[in-house]
């Protein structure tokens, strides 16, 4: 009784104390000063609940197992920061701190900022990583032409072409009458079929050029690729090329390199006895990577179409390969109940289709697309041994990191970022929308029969879709133009392509040593013809080539942060690189051209005329320059079109053309033409020594040796310019000028320091000298 009468007053007190307030709330008419108001206090509430979700995002996009794929990214990032410095990075500080950042990433494991210090140490890593490689392949490369060079070397390497052979040689002797450095690595052109055999040890005179440098400013730069490829020159052969006698062994790489030669030799020796023209090139191509002999227009309707990927040995033909290999070896085995039971027949397989694989990555040249494709390929079929989930984001980012741990430079190669992407996308799909497409009720015998093959088709569209959407900015900035339809030309070429073409080519290869290979090389011929039919076809549709004007790396970075974040995040999130891509279209689409380009030899001149288009000027014959700056304006003419010139006057003095703004530019050959373009002309392009009260803007052949092609816009001050090689930018595959008064803290390359005149002036000596 007392604890219920101890309740019943509890309850009354709670009772009389509401009704107070209740007085109490009906006694104030207005709200104190202090109080929030509602609409405040819902914001206040949404923006916590948007804060608060957006941590729990956080913490789960950075929880367990889910920082491995992440880290590729870091470490790629570190690598683009190298290559986006204005000077090389000193190795050793470089190298110190990415040490110092993986120990602290290592010390705070078990902390809350692990996440956070792993991404730095991956940073450091990859920033370390790009400058020890440019330190350890450090070599001269040629500044100057050089007209009539004696060399002598081991040949590494050989490439068919379509009109012409080239071969890499390594050289060991060279003489020349202007006494200059030696190169490590020569690349020369010779006549078709006169290139001479992988290993061998010859003399020839040659006519020597600096790499090839950057068509325009910010386009793709040659010169990087043939350094990091040891080549420090390029040109062709003039006269005989001599077989002499080695001063000593070329090494096992050279025998290595001779003896894949001679197989890729035997095997387009026995699909030419059979297979003729493109088809024989591109069934070539697909076996040993050799793909240069494919002629232009082919090779055009193939890319336009959106099946250039398949002349590119990369993670589609790898994937052929093995899981051919793997189930032919699975079913074989599977014939012998004993070995069913007692063995794992399945491990063996994967074995099987390993070696399978790792065979063609050095049959083929071993290309950087190649070792993605290899590298992935290898950590799936592993996986498989050991019973783990195969392809996973943790097997891609496995992948990256080796290809990039080997060969950083790889980064800004489109090869490496085109089949990257598309593997990103791929990935993404088949963890998020297989699962989803295929899990369905189970269903009625006729029902499956009914949809049988629907999934498929539809997947397969689906994959070409992603693959071409997250291949697309990559090729709109390397080559400047989309392939609007991609995804009927794979449904078309695919299916053939993936049981026809690779499969023959594979038993072909297997029959070869036997002597039964031409019926494969015949099955491969009809393949590829259905193949090269369906790429003219598409590429002949309207609207099939989409060109895209030029635009700067930082627009493509910011695509490339939106694709990873949409195919890497897992919680709403990753909408977050929707919003980046559209930003960076927005930035790509609106990046203003130049108004005039000037190449760095300054025969061309481009200018843009009052109705947007560019007109040419030109001395020489260089078609390859004129259509890669039409191509990067977005220009659908060719190199030969009449319209190019409309508007140019030319006389032996010169050339002139009216600029968008009504303002003239020149191209003057001849002294005597200074006396009217300095006084008509608002920019003057020359190779002569022009006047020093010259009016015009003078754009020489001193200005040009040191920058390089320029492209000019017109600003209300006059005109901007920006140079291939900008004054204070001083990298190994593109030195800085002499005179640029730049100093190099450290030594980069392997070329000995020429003897300087010491003797001082007469006039310099002080009395106590």
């Amino acid at each position: 009784m007392a604890g219920g009468g101890g309740e019943d007053r509890e309850r009354s007190r709670e009772r009389s104390q509401g009704r107070a307030g209740r007085a109490v709330g009906r006694a104030v008419s207005w709200p104190p000063r202090s109080a929030v108001p509602a609409a405040a206090g819902f914001t206040e509430s949404a923006s916590s609940f948007l804060i608060g979700k957006a941590r729990s995002w956080i913490a789960a996009e950075a929880g367990p197992g889910r920082l491995l794929p992440w880290v590729p990214v870091a470490f790629g990032a570190g690598i683009a920061i190298y290559f986006a410095a204005d000077r090389e990075p000193v190795a050793s500080v470089a190298g110190a701190t990415a040490v110092v950042f993986c120990a602290a990433a290592f010390l705070a494991r078990r902390s809350r900022i692990f996440p956070f210090a792993v991404m730095l140490a991956a940073l450091a890593a990859g920033f370390a990583t790009a400058t020890l490689k440019t330190a350890r392949v450090a070599h001269g490369v040629l500044a100057r032409p050089m007209f009539s060079v004696t060399v002598k070397g081991f040949v590494e390497t050989r490439d068919e072409r379509e009109r012409t052979d080239r071969f890499v040689l390594r050289v060991e002797e060279m003489e020349s009458p202007r006494g200059v450095m030696k190169l490590e690595r020569v690349r020369l052109s010779v006549k078709k079929g006169t290139a001479p055999a992988v290993g061998s040890f010859v003399e020839l005179n040659a006519r020597l050029l600096p790499p090839l440098s950057p068509l325009r400013p910010g386009s793709y730069d040659f010169g990087r690729d043939m350094y990091f490829q040891g080549i420090g020159a390029s040109g062709f052969v003039m006269g005989a090329i001599r077989t002499v006698d080695a001063p000593r062994s070329g090494g096992a790489y050279l025998r290595y390199a001779a003896t894949m030669q001679g197989m890729r030799d035997a095997i387009d020796a026995r699909i030419r006895s059979v297979v003729s023209g493109d088809n024989r090139a591109i069934a070539t191509a697909l076996l040993t990577g050799r793909r240069d002999a494919i002629s232009a227009p082919v090779n055009d309707a193939m890319f336009i179409s959106g099946l250039g990927h398949v002349l590119s040995i990369s993670g589609y033909h790898m994937a052929v390969v093995a899981g051919v290999v793997f189930f032919a070896v699975r079913a074989l085995l599977a014939l012998f109940p004993a070995l069913t039971v007692t063995f794992p027949i399945k491990k063996w397989s994967a074995a099987a289709a390993l070696i399978a694989a790792a065979f063609y990555l050095l049959l083929s040249g071993a290309e950087v697309a190649t070792q993605r494709s290899f590298f992935m390929t290898a950590v799936v079929l592993i996986a498989v041994m050991v019973d783990r989930r195969a392809i996973t984001f943790r097997t891609l980012a496995v992948a990256a990191m080796i290809v990039l741990a080997i060969a950083p430079e790889a980064l800004v190669h489109p090869s490496f970022q085109m089949s990257f992407a598309a593997t990103l996308g791929l990935v993404a799909l088949i963890q998020i929308g297989m699962p989803n497409l295929f899990a369905s009720p189970d269903n009625s015998q006729v029902a499956r029969a009914a949809l049988w093959g629907g999934r498929e088709i539809t997947m397969l569209a689906l994959a070409s879709l992603v693959a071409g959407f997250a291949t697309m900015p990559y090729a709109a900035f390397h080559f400047h133009r989309v392939t609007p339809y991609g995804v009927l030309a794979n449904l078309a070429a695919m299916p053939v392509v993936s049981i026809l073409v690779m499969p023959a080519g594979l038993l072909g290869l297997l029959a070869m040593p036997f002597g039964f290979d031409g019926v494969f090389w015949r099955l491969m011929d009809v393949g590829i013809g259905w193949m090269v039919a369906v790429s003219q076809w598409v590429a002949a549709l309207p609207g099939a080539i989409g060109q895209i004007a030029s635009f700067g790396a930082g627009a493509l970075a910011l695509m490339s942060a939106g694709i990873i974040a949409l195919g890497l995040l897992r919680t709403p999130l990753r909408w977050t690189g929707a919003g980046l891509i559209a930003l960076a279209t927005i930035w790509a689409l609106t990046t203003p051209q130049p108004d005039i380009l000037v190449a760095g030899d300054g025969t061309s001149v481009a200018v843009r005329g009052k109705d947007g288009r560019l007109r040419l000027m030109r001395t020489g014959k260089d078609a390859f320059l004129s259509r890669e700056w039409l191509a990067a304006d977005a220009d659908m003419r060719k190199a030969t079109d009449a319209s190019l010139t409309d508007g140019v006057s030319c006389d032996p003095s010169g050339c002139v053309v009216q600029a968008a703004d009504g303002s003239t530019v020149a191209l003057t050959l001849k002294p005597d033409a200074f006396a009217d373009d300095c006084v008509r002309a608002a920019v003057i392009v020359t190779l002569r020594q022009s006047p020093a009260d010259c009016a015009a803007m003078v754009l020489d052949k001193e200005m040009l040796r040191r920058r390089g092609t320029l492209a000019l816009r017109k600003t209300a001050d006059g005109y901007a310019i920006t140079a291939n090689k900008p004054r204070g930018v001083d990298r190994p595959w593109s030195p800085a000028n002499a005179d640029d008064d730049i100093e190099t803290p450290a030594v980069r390359s392997s070329r000995p320091a020429q003897p300087v005149d010491a003797t001082p002036a007469e006039s310099d000596l002080q009395p106590d000298d």
